[in-house]
């Protein structure tokens, strides 16, 4: 696999290649297609208008630049009414943290704090007898024949573990899990009518959720995040009803991030566990490997496959012409596979040095990157310590998305 060396500048060129990656053998392998996308140079034109990046070292530099722009709010009311921008989830999710924009991405990010090392400690101990938890009701399962791992595993931690720390109610946890799922789309690639009504229903039903938990947490302030958010922003916004919306737009950012993306991390982990026997024994036999292998799976099948900027001024970039407000996808589930970055890339080696972008890069690294690799951490040593090898019962099957991965089985038996 190489890298053009004259790229193939031709939107029509590249459009079957997208058509393929929208269908059900596209988004269940990807990679021949990435494959071919490198092949046609590190920058090239996007069938709808803007450009699409597949090269490590262009998506890196991107990422890291302060002359690239997530598509904010003001960007996205420029795009014009009717537009997939301006949908009511598109335009909710442009007042997150992640579609922020100096300095206002300062300010809240400030706001936010970080999952520092007590904090972490002490969710770790919540991970820790969950993961114990969902093993023992997998066990259980795995008693009677197969069964599904990313229902009874993938998907329970990362709720149960940003459920108990926000302080929600155990009860609301399934349908918030739903709402996220379907949430989601409108961060999608190339997102349909009907996926961009699922979303924009879901958001405002989380939107009334969570105004309605913040309004509750300033009348019952406790030790949560929540209350603390609100002592925060009172701190910096007069306006009592905009401090709140503050709080919302916050939290509504932290359980989007840690749901989705994180279970996404959790299944594929375990996939690639399962696939491969040799794997599985590596690890068993190496405990010491399990930080490896974790982040390899985050470059060898990332959660996120695409992400967006948009360029703050006319520019060039690897020998394309961008003009100011033009938005680039980075394509990260192709320079993941970028043959100059990562020698025989479509390997799974857990002993390769780390370099991926799964978290994103610059002022937008990932907040909850510590979480995520603490829950697959303890799933992925509890897992080899617990349980005799798994196996793979049949392929999974995947949403029908591009830039968010979910697999929405994965069915596991003992060997």
């Amino acid at each position: 696999m190489g890298i053009a060396a004259t790229p193939v500048h031709d939107r029509r060129a590249s459009a079957s290649l997208f058509s393929r990656l929208r269908t059900a053998g596209g988004q269940a392998d990807p990679f021949p297609i990435y494959e071919e996308l490198l092949s046609r140079g590190e920058v090239i034109p996007a069938p709808w208008g803007g450009s699409v990046v597949t090269s490590f070292d262009v998506c890196d530099q991107v990422l890291r630049s302060r002359d690239w722009l997530e598509p904010d709010k003001r960007w996205r009311e420029r795009q014009g009414p009717g537009t997939r921008w301006n949908a009511s989830s598109s335009q909710e999710m442009s007042n997150t943290l992640a579609a922020l924009n100096p300095p206002d991405h300062k300010r809240v990010r400030r706001a936010a704090g970080t999952f520092d090392r007590s904090t972490i400690e002490r969710i770790s101990r919540t991970v820790s007898s969950t993961t114990d938890r969902l093993l023992d009701a997998l066990s259980e399962r795995l008693r009677d024949g197969e069964a599904d791992f990313a229902v009874l595993v993938g998907e329970e931690l990362p709720v149960a573990t940003i459920g108990d720390w926000l302080g929600l109610p155990a009860a609301d946890w399934p349908r918030l899990r739903q709402l996220t799922h379907d949430q989601v789309f409108t961060q999608e690639l190339l997102p349909s009518a009907s996926q961009l009504a699922a979303s924009d229903a879901a958001t405002a039903e989380l939107r009334a959720y969570f105004m309605a938990l913040v309004s509750d947490r300033r009348a019952h302030p406790g030790e949560d995040p929540v209350s603390r958010w609100i002592q925060t922003w009172d701190s910096l916004e007069a306006d009592r009803e905009k401090a709140d919306e503050a709080v919302y737009f916050l939290v509504l950012f932290v359980l989007l991030a840690a749901l989705e993306t994180t279970a996404q991390l959790l299944t594929t982990m375990t996939l690639l566990l399962v696939e491969c026997p040799e794997r599985w024994d590596l690890v068993a036999d190496h405990p010491d490997l399990v930080p490896g292998f974790v982040e390899e799976t985050l470059r060898y099948d990332p959660p996120t496959h695409v992400i967006s900027r948009v360029a703050a001024e006319d520019c060039v970039l690897s020998g394309m012409e961008i003009r100011k407000d033009e938005m680039v996808h980075l394509m990260v589930g192709a320079a993941h596979r970028d043959p100059a970055r990562h020698s025989d890339p479509d390997r799974f080696d857990p002993l390769r040095k780390p370099a991926h972008l799964a978290f994103s890069g610059g002022i937008h690294y990932c907040l909850g990157a510590p979480l995520a690799r603490l829950e697959a951490q303890i799933l992925l040593r509890q897992l080899i310590r617990r349980l005799p090898r798994l196996t793979l019962v049949r392929r999974p099957s995947m949403a029908p998305r591009v830039a968010f991965r979910r697999l929405l089985n994965l069915d596991v038996a003992l060997a």
